[in-house]
């Protein structure tokens, strides 16, 4: 996943016919650490639910090592003690409206917004934990 995105609530409630009263506004730069709408599966109904974005595996001494646990490769994703439990029962979306990628100008890096050519929102797979 990228290190920064944006999402607006409104345009992803109707894509994932979301369950239930509930607001987030819309935000153009999502960092890890901060509140993220996520989508989980819960009574047979997708709901919205916001969490704090990055891991905190349940034997981590502090939460501290959730601003460093954004990414889980898929290359490793079944090997990590951290994401193995995560992977099998605590699955969701995490929804977006684009992300950054960031291009290299000499010394400054620059960000660059993508976004679907339709600009309809899309999904990142993610885990959360329980806690």
């Amino acid at each position: 996943m990228c290190g920064r995105f944006g999402a607006s609530y409104r345009d992803i409630k109707a894509v994932w016919n979301l369950y239930g009263n509930f607001s987030f506004e819309k935000r153009y730069n999502i960092a890890p650490s901060q509140e993220v709408p996520v989508i989980i599966r819960n009574d047979g109904r997708n709901e919205a639910e916001v969490m704090k974005w990055g891991l905190v595996p349940s034997w981590a001494p502090d939460a501290i090592m959730g601003q460093r646990m954004i990414n889980a490769r898929s290359e490793t994703l079944l090997e990590k003690p951290s994401f193995k439990q995560a992977l099998q029962k605590r699955r969701c979306l995490i929804p977006a409206n684009g992300f950054y990628e960031w291009r290299r100008d000499g010394k400054r890096k620059i960000p660059m917004w993508i976004q679907l050519k339709t600009r309809q929102p899309f999904a990142f797979p993610g885990l959360w934990a329980a806690g």
